[in-house]
Protein backbone atom coordinates (compact mmCIF):
# COMPACT_ATOMS: atom_id res chain seq x y z
CA UNK A 1 0.00 0.00 0.00
CA UNK A 2 1.98 3.49 -1.29
CA UNK A 3 1.29 6.50 0.72
CA UNK A 4 -0.61 8.10 -2.03
CA UNK A 5 -3.48 5.35 -1.68
CA UNK A 6 -3.48 6.13 2.26
CA UNK A 7 -3.63 9.94 1.50
CA UNK A 8 -6.15 9.62 -0.50
CA UNK A 9 -8.20 7.60 2.28
CA UNK A 10 -7.81 10.26 4.76
CA UNK A 11 -8.48 13.26 2.65
CA UNK A 12 -11.81 10.91 1.34
CA UNK A 13 -12.86 9.89 4.70
CA UNK A 14 -12.66 13.78 6.09
CA UNK A 15 -14.42 15.21 3.03
CA UNK A 16 -17.60 12.61 3.71
CA UNK A 17 -17.51 13.68 7.35
CA UNK A 18 -17.40 17.23 6.92
CA UNK A 19 -19.83 17.14 3.60
CA UNK A 20 -22.31 15.40 6.28
CA UNK A 21 -21.57 17.57 8.88
CA UNK A 22 -22.36 20.95 6.50
CA UNK A 23 -25.47 19.06 5.69
CA UNK A 24 -24.18 19.02 1.92
CA UNK A 25 -25.99 17.34 -0.86
CA UNK A 26 -24.68 14.67 -2.49
CA UNK A 27 -21.82 14.26 0.85
CA UNK A 28 -20.63 11.94 -1.29
CA UNK A 29 -19.61 14.28 -4.13
CA UNK A 30 -17.22 15.60 -1.56
CA UNK A 31 -15.45 12.36 -0.92
CA UNK A 32 -14.86 12.23 -4.73
CA UNK A 33 -13.41 15.55 -5.11
CA UNK A 34 -10.84 14.43 -2.54
CA UNK A 35 -9.88 11.64 -4.28
CA UNK A 36 -9.49 13.60 -7.53
CA UNK A 37 -7.39 15.83 -5.69
CA UNK A 38 -4.44 14.29 -3.39
CA UNK A 39 -1.26 14.54 -5.98
CA UNK A 40 2.31 13.13 -5.05
CA UNK A 41 3.86 16.38 -4.93
CA UNK A 42 3.33 19.82 -2.80
CA UNK A 43 3.34 22.20 -5.88
CA UNK A 44 1.33 19.96 -7.98
CA UNK A 45 -1.16 19.67 -5.68
CA UNK A 46 -1.15 23.52 -5.34
CA UNK A 47 -1.67 23.80 -8.83
CA UNK A 48 -4.02 21.44 -9.78
CA UNK A 49 -6.27 22.47 -6.83
CA UNK A 50 -6.50 25.95 -8.17
CA UNK A 51 -6.94 24.43 -11.61
CA UNK A 52 -9.82 22.49 -10.81
CA UNK A 53 -11.46 25.06 -8.31
CA UNK A 54 -11.50 27.79 -11.20
CA UNK A 55 -12.12 25.11 -14.21
CA UNK A 56 -15.77 23.98 -12.04
CA UNK A 57 -16.65 27.65 -10.94
CA UNK A 58 -16.56 28.52 -14.74
CA UNK A 59 -18.00 24.95 -15.95
CA UNK A 60 -20.52 26.03 -13.40
CA UNK A 61 -21.17 28.92 -14.60
CA UNK A 62 -21.78 28.49 -18.18
CA UNK A 63 -23.93 25.20 -17.40
CA UNK A 64 -26.22 27.06 -15.44
CA UNK A 65 -26.81 29.83 -17.94
CA UNK A 66 -27.19 27.00 -20.30
CA UNK A 67 -29.78 25.47 -18.52
CA UNK A 68 -32.00 28.82 -18.10
CA UNK A 69 -31.66 29.54 -21.53
CA UNK A 70 -32.08 25.74 -22.87
CA UNK A 71 -33.53 23.76 -20.66
CA UNK A 72 -32.40 20.29 -18.96
CA UNK A 73 -31.78 18.07 -21.65
CA UNK A 74 -28.65 15.86 -22.23
CA UNK A 75 -28.10 17.24 -25.93
CA UNK A 76 -28.14 21.01 -23.29
CA UNK A 77 -24.56 19.01 -21.98
CA UNK A 78 -23.35 18.39 -25.17
CA UNK A 79 -23.68 22.03 -25.94
CA UNK A 80 -21.80 23.02 -22.67
CA UNK A 81 -18.80 20.83 -23.90
CA UNK A 82 -19.00 22.39 -27.30
CA UNK A 83 -18.71 25.80 -25.24
CA UNK A 84 -16.74 25.36 -22.42
CA UNK A 85 -14.29 22.89 -22.74
CA UNK A 86 -12.12 25.31 -25.84
CA UNK A 87 -12.60 27.75 -23.17
CA UNK A 88 -11.02 26.07 -20.06
CA UNK A 89 -8.64 24.49 -22.56
CA UNK A 90 -7.01 27.89 -23.59
CA UNK A 91 -7.20 28.56 -19.88
CA UNK A 92 -4.72 25.66 -19.54
CA UNK A 93 -7.42 23.98 -17.13
CA UNK A 94 -8.89 21.70 -19.19
CA UNK A 95 -6.94 18.81 -18.08
CA UNK A 96 -6.82 18.76 -13.98
CA UNK A 97 -10.61 20.82 -13.99
CA UNK A 98 -12.42 18.57 -16.45
CA UNK A 99 -13.66 15.47 -14.04
CA UNK A 100 -14.31 18.34 -11.24
CA UNK A 101 -16.18 20.71 -13.46
CA UNK A 102 -18.27 17.61 -15.52
CA UNK A 103 -18.75 16.31 -11.60
CA UNK A 104 -20.56 19.57 -10.58
CA UNK A 105 -22.49 20.08 -14.08
CA UNK A 106 -23.53 16.48 -13.28
CA UNK A 107 -25.57 17.87 -10.05
CA UNK A 108 -26.76 20.72 -11.63
CA UNK A 109 -28.41 18.74 -14.51
CA UNK A 110 -29.71 15.95 -11.74
CA UNK A 111 -31.44 18.44 -9.70
CA UNK A 112 -33.33 20.38 -12.85
CA UNK A 113 -33.22 23.78 -11.21
CA UNK A 114 -30.51 26.60 -10.71
CA UNK A 115 -30.90 28.25 -7.37
CA UNK A 116 -28.47 30.53 -5.21
CA UNK A 117 -28.69 27.56 -2.51
CA UNK A 118 -28.02 24.72 -5.35
CA UNK A 119 -24.64 26.90 -6.57
CA UNK A 120 -23.61 27.60 -2.96
CA UNK A 121 -23.66 23.72 -2.03
CA UNK A 122 -21.55 22.78 -5.51
CA UNK A 123 -19.06 25.68 -4.30
CA UNK A 124 -18.97 24.17 -0.56
CA UNK A 125 -18.78 20.83 -2.08
CA UNK A 126 -15.55 22.22 -4.70
CA UNK A 127 -14.26 23.80 -1.20
CA UNK A 128 -14.55 20.93 0.77
CA UNK A 129 -13.17 18.16 -1.57
CA UNK A 130 -10.37 19.85 -2.98
CA UNK A 131 -9.63 21.53 0.41
CA UNK A 132 -9.17 18.48 2.29
CA UNK A 133 -7.04 17.00 -0.86
CA UNK A 134 -5.08 19.84 -0.23
CA UNK A 135 -4.70 19.61 3.14
CA UNK A 136 -3.77 15.98 3.04
CA UNK A 137 -1.10 17.37 0.33
CA UNK A 138 0.56 19.74 2.40
CA UNK A 139 0.39 17.94 5.65
CA UNK A 140 3.08 15.19 4.43
CA UNK A 141 5.39 14.27 1.68
CA UNK A 142 7.39 11.37 2.05
CA UNK A 143 11.28 12.19 2.25
CA UNK A 144 13.30 11.41 -0.94
CA UNK A 145 16.78 12.31 0.55
CA UNK A 146 17.87 8.61 1.42
CA UNK A 147 16.75 7.25 -1.57
CA UNK A 148 18.37 9.92 -3.63
CA UNK A 149 21.43 9.04 -1.67
CA UNK A 150 21.38 5.33 -2.55
CA UNK A 151 20.78 6.29 -6.41
CA UNK A 152 23.46 8.49 -6.42
CA UNK A 153 26.06 5.53 -4.74
CA UNK A 154 24.44 2.94 -7.49
CA UNK A 155 25.39 5.47 -10.25
CA UNK A 156 28.78 6.21 -9.23
CA UNK A 157 29.51 2.42 -8.38
CA UNK A 158 28.40 1.41 -11.83
CA UNK A 159 30.42 4.57 -13.75
CA UNK A 160 32.88 3.16 -11.69
CA UNK A 161 32.67 -0.20 -13.10
CA UNK A 162 32.42 0.68 -16.55
CA UNK A 163 35.98 2.67 -16.26
CA UNK A 164 37.70 -0.32 -15.60
CA UNK A 165 35.88 -2.04 -18.03
CA UNK A 166 37.45 -0.07 -20.53
CA UNK A 167 40.71 0.38 -18.79
CA UNK A 168 40.92 -3.87 -19.06
CA UNK A 169 39.62 -3.54 -22.88
CA UNK A 170 42.49 -1.21 -23.58
CA UNK A 171 44.90 -3.19 -22.04
CA UNK A 172 43.13 -6.20 -23.48
CA UNK A 173 41.22 -5.36 -26.60
CA UNK A 174 40.02 -9.10 -27.39
CA UNK A 175 37.60 -8.61 -24.07
CA UNK A 176 34.32 -8.99 -24.45
CA UNK A 177 31.84 -6.96 -21.92
CA UNK A 178 28.01 -6.81 -22.42
CA UNK A 179 27.60 -3.62 -21.34
CA UNK A 180 25.50 -4.29 -18.51
CA UNK A 181 26.61 -1.39 -16.15
CA UNK A 182 25.22 1.09 -18.68
CA UNK A 183 22.10 0.23 -18.54
CA UNK A 184 22.05 -0.01 -15.06
CA UNK A 185 23.76 2.84 -14.95
CA UNK A 186 20.79 4.61 -16.93
CA UNK A 187 18.03 3.57 -15.28
CA UNK A 188 19.79 4.76 -11.93
CA UNK A 189 19.98 8.14 -13.58
CA UNK A 190 16.66 8.27 -14.80
CA UNK A 191 15.32 7.12 -11.24
CA UNK A 192 17.36 9.90 -9.96
CA UNK A 193 15.75 12.50 -12.50
CA UNK A 194 12.41 11.97 -11.56
CA UNK A 195 13.13 11.65 -7.72
CA UNK A 196 14.97 14.49 -7.73
CA UNK A 197 12.13 16.61 -9.52
CA UNK A 198 9.61 15.34 -6.99
CA UNK A 199 11.94 16.52 -4.21
CA UNK A 200 12.29 19.88 -5.70
CA UNK A 201 8.48 20.35 -6.19
CA UNK A 202 7.79 19.22 -2.29
CA UNK A 203 9.48 22.91 -1.96
CA UNK A 204 6.82 25.52 -1.32
CA UNK A 205 8.55 28.61 -0.41
CA UNK A 206 12.24 29.00 -1.45
CA UNK A 207 13.01 31.49 0.84
CA UNK A 208 12.08 29.24 3.61
CA UNK A 209 13.93 26.28 3.42
CA UNK A 210 17.37 26.00 4.03
CA UNK A 211 17.97 22.53 2.17
CA UNK A 212 16.65 24.18 -0.84
CA UNK A 213 20.01 24.60 -2.36
CA UNK A 214 20.70 20.96 -1.31
CA UNK A 215 17.44 19.72 -3.48
CA UNK A 216 18.51 21.68 -6.41
CA UNK A 217 21.74 20.35 -6.39
CA UNK A 218 19.93 16.55 -6.98
CA UNK A 219 18.45 17.87 -10.24
CA UNK A 220 21.76 19.02 -11.26
CA UNK A 221 23.80 15.93 -10.25
CA UNK A 222 21.46 13.74 -11.93
CA UNK A 223 21.24 16.07 -14.80
CA UNK A 224 25.14 16.29 -14.95
CA UNK A 225 25.19 12.32 -14.69
CA UNK A 226 22.79 12.08 -17.71
CA UNK A 227 25.46 14.06 -19.67
CA UNK A 228 28.23 12.10 -19.03
CA UNK A 229 26.58 9.05 -19.13
CA UNK A 230 26.07 10.11 -23.19
CA UNK A 231 29.74 11.51 -22.97
CA UNK A 232 30.69 8.08 -21.92
CA UNK A 233 28.58 6.37 -25.00
CA UNK A 234 30.65 8.33 -27.27
CA UNK A 235 34.04 6.88 -25.67
CA UNK A 236 32.88 3.30 -26.05
CA UNK A 237 32.48 4.26 -29.70
CA UNK A 238 36.27 5.00 -29.68
CA UNK A 239 37.23 2.28 -27.79
CA UNK A 240 35.87 -0.03 -30.14
CA UNK A 241 38.42 1.16 -32.39
CA UNK A 242 40.72 -0.30 -30.36
CA UNK A 243 41.89 -3.60 -31.29
CA UNK A 244 45.35 -4.17 -30.54
CA UNK A 245 47.42 -3.53 -27.98
CA UNK A 246 49.55 -0.19 -27.61
CA UNK A 247 51.84 1.48 -24.51
CA UNK A 248 49.42 4.09 -26.01
CA UNK A 249 46.21 2.03 -24.82
CA UNK A 250 48.27 1.50 -21.48
CA UNK A 251 48.88 4.63 -20.47
CA UNK A 252 44.90 5.80 -21.45
CA UNK A 253 44.16 2.38 -18.76
CA UNK A 254 45.56 3.46 -15.99
CA UNK A 255 44.01 7.44 -16.66
CA UNK A 256 40.47 5.65 -16.68
CA UNK A 257 41.65 3.35 -13.32
CA UNK A 258 42.07 6.50 -11.51
CA UNK A 259 38.84 8.13 -13.07
CA UNK A 260 37.06 4.90 -11.60
CA UNK A 261 38.48 5.75 -8.05
CA UNK A 262 37.64 9.71 -7.77
CA UNK A 263 34.05 9.12 -8.47
CA UNK A 264 33.56 9.01 -4.56
CA UNK A 265 34.31 12.55 -4.31
CA UNK A 266 31.05 14.81 -4.63
CA UNK A 267 31.88 16.76 -7.73
CA UNK A 268 35.04 16.50 -9.66
CA UNK A 269 38.04 18.49 -8.37
CA UNK A 270 40.47 18.64 -11.18
CA UNK A 271 43.20 15.69 -10.50
CA UNK A 272 42.31 13.34 -13.55
CA UNK A 273 41.96 16.66 -15.75
CA UNK A 274 45.41 17.40 -14.60
CA UNK A 275 46.72 13.84 -15.52
CA UNK A 276 44.75 13.88 -18.97
CA UNK A 277 46.86 16.65 -20.06
CA UNK A 278 49.67 15.60 -19.20
CA UNK A 279 49.20 12.46 -20.99
CA UNK A 280 48.16 14.22 -23.99
CA UNK A 281 51.54 16.22 -24.23
CA UNK A 282 53.15 12.91 -23.66
CA UNK A 283 51.53 11.68 -26.66
CA UNK A 284 52.35 14.46 -28.55
CA UNK A 285 55.97 13.85 -27.82
CA UNK A 286 56.09 10.03 -29.02
CA UNK A 287 57.11 8.97 -32.72
CA UNK A 288 54.86 9.14 -35.03
CA UNK A 289 53.44 6.10 -36.29
CA UNK A 290 54.31 3.83 -39.17
CA UNK A 291 51.49 1.30 -39.87
CA UNK A 292 48.43 2.43 -40.68
CA UNK A 293 46.52 0.26 -38.31
CA UNK A 294 48.59 1.81 -35.75
CA UNK A 295 47.43 5.27 -36.70
CA UNK A 296 43.96 4.04 -36.41
CA UNK A 297 44.45 2.89 -33.01
CA UNK A 298 46.34 5.87 -31.45
CA UNK A 299 43.70 8.33 -33.50
CA UNK A 300 40.74 6.51 -31.60
CA UNK A 301 42.93 6.51 -28.25
CA UNK A 302 43.23 10.23 -29.02
CA UNK A 303 39.80 10.59 -29.54
CA UNK A 304 38.83 9.18 -26.72
CA UNK A 305 40.91 11.57 -24.28
CA UNK A 306 39.07 14.12 -26.03
CA UNK A 307 35.55 12.75 -25.19
CA UNK A 308 37.14 12.54 -21.73
CA UNK A 309 37.43 15.99 -21.31
CA UNK A 310 34.77 17.14 -22.58
CA UNK A 311 33.38 14.58 -19.54
CA UNK A 312 34.89 16.34 -16.70
CA UNK A 313 34.08 19.91 -17.95
CA UNK A 314 30.33 18.46 -17.40
CA UNK A 315 31.70 18.10 -13.77
CA UNK A 316 33.21 21.52 -13.27
CA UNK A 317 30.14 23.27 -14.48
CA UNK A 318 28.17 21.31 -11.81
CA UNK A 319 30.23 22.51 -9.26
CA UNK A 320 30.36 26.48 -10.85
CA UNK A 321 26.60 25.70 -10.14
CA UNK A 322 26.55 24.56 -7.01
CA UNK A 323 28.42 27.74 -5.99
CA UNK A 324 26.39 29.90 -7.47
CA UNK A 325 23.20 28.09 -6.13
CA UNK A 326 24.33 27.89 -2.91
CA UNK A 327 25.79 31.71 -3.00
CA UNK A 328 22.20 32.99 -4.06
CA UNK A 329 20.22 30.87 -1.27
CA UNK A 330 22.71 32.85 1.10
CA UNK A 331 22.22 35.79 -0.15
CA UNK A 332 18.11 35.41 0.53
Amino acid sequence: MGIRVIKTAIAALAALYTGHYLGLQPPLAAGLLAILGVEVTVMRGLRNALARFLASVLGLFFASLLFVLLGFHLWTISIFILIAFPILSRSRLLKEGIVTSAVIVFHVYAKEEVTTHLIANEIMLLITGIGWALVVNLLYMPKEEHKLIELRHETEEKFGAIFMKMAQTLRQPTLIWDGEELLDAGKAIEEGIHRADVSRENLIWRGLRSDYSVKMHWSNYFEMRQQQLDSVSLMLTQLAHVFETLPQGELAAELFEDLAGDLKSDVYEGKVETKRKLLGERFRSMPLPTAREEFEIRAAIWHLLHELEHYLSIAKRLKKQKNSLEAAVGAD
